[in-house]
């Protein structure tokens, strides 16, 4: 790899492109080279475009706050010439994600995408760093249909499943048959703050609109394999959930049932949960946690205002491990949405792209 990279953020302005922005402000391998978004903002100065809408806890970093921001789709061959790959996080129909990222794939520029688009193409990888870094195999032959040398796409998966995924895949190996998941979605989730959004204080909403499909669906692709020139979907466990929007700021909770083939201990499922540790571990990838998945002994724990931004918000918590009447166990787990579910399991998937060599 090399040891800098120039990167855009395509889609700048909103509440996942600010999140990139805060995270790779000081990142030691990629520097921010380009912002762009939609034709309303190009032209513009990012203070400008973004104005009242920037919603991070900190300031606009002085570094980006004069660039000025281009158009995502008119000025697309200008800005694959100017960068090493792009991070997409924009907000489009999907047939127009499609179009638009495939459009810089062709033009030689990877990307790196936050959305939900190019998912479940059959030689795109959908990828949780530490689950499942094996399908990025499959980009020689998504290069091969796009009829690229370095151009390609690479997907993270929904925010949704990032808090109950990485806790049940140390335990696939006891054969998981089925899964009952219900997810406690963050209000961030929907680009929002309780600012712009007064309608979540003291509510919550019991349908987030292909929230559940996506949450049934993804895992599978996540545990798939690669079979000739795709990826395909795992057939087991069996997956169902509900998902709901909550008045919270950041932070995905998840209440979930799990049963087995071959039912391990409780002491079992903690030492495996202490022990997993993926590729972002062994390689020391700069956004990568040193503990991937914390236990909490407390019945309280974990808890979105105290827990997610441990291990800077790019690990998962899980705490209330017990049996249950129904399944073999219930438990529950953390995420922060915008951090591990979003921008940063974005720019972890980027960090494992350039230490593999992919945008060399």
């Amino acid at each position: 790899m090399k040891t800098s990279y120039n990167v855009g953020i395509v889609g700048a302005t909103g509440m996942v492109g600010q999140r990139f922005i805060e995270l790779l402000k000081e990142h030691p391998w990629f520097n921010i080279a380009v912002l762009a978004a939609s034709s309303r903002s190009a032209g513009k100065t990012y203070r400008e475009a973004v104005g009242a809408r920037w919603a991070m806890d900190t300031e606009m970093p002085a570094k980006v706050a004069d660039m000025i921001v281009m158009d995502a789709e008119a000025d697309a061959e200008k800005i694959a010439e100017s960068v090493d790959f792009i991070f997409c996080a924009v907000d489009m129909k999907k047939e127009d994600i499609r179009a638009l990222e495939e459009k810089y794939a062709r033009l030689e520029c990877p990307v790196v995408s936050n959305n939900s688009a190019h998912r479940h193409t059959k030689d795109v990888p959908m990828i949780i760093p530490e689950v499942n870094p094996e399908h990025l195999e499959i980009i020689e032959s998504q290069r091969k249909r796009l009829g690229t040398k370095k151009g390609f796409i690479a997907v993270k998966s929904n925010c949704s499943i990032q808090s109950y995924v990485p806790a049940l895949h140390p335990l696939m190996k006891y054969g998981i048959t089925k899964v009952l998941a219900t997810t406690y979605q963050a209000i961030s989730g929907a680009g929002k703050t309780f600012e712009t959004w007064p309608e979540m204080v003291d509510n919550l909403i019991p349908f987030i609109g292909g929230e559940e499909e996506k949450s049934e669906v993804e895992p599978l692709k996540v545990w798939g394999k690669i079979e000739g020139d795709e990826i395909v979907d795992a057939t087991e466990p069996s997956i169902t959930t509900q998902c709901l929007r909550v008045p919270v700021t950041n932070g995905h909770t998840a209440a979930v049932f799990v049963s087995f083939e071959e039912t391990p201990s409780i002491e079992q499922i903690k030492e495996d949960w202490k022990n997993f540790a993926g590729e972002p571990q062994d390689l020391e990838l700069p956004l990568a946690p040193k503990q991937f998945i914390h236990y909490f002994e407390e019945d309280n724990r974990p808890q979105a205002k105290l827990d997610r931004m441990l291990e800077n918000g790019m690990a998962v918590s899980v705490g209330r491990l017990r049996p249950d009447k129904q399944y073999d166990y219930k438990f529950v787990c953390l995420s922060h949405n915008t951090l591990r579910g979003a921008a940063g399991g974005g720019v972890l998937l980027a960090e494992l792209l350039a230490k593999k060599g992919y945008f060399d």
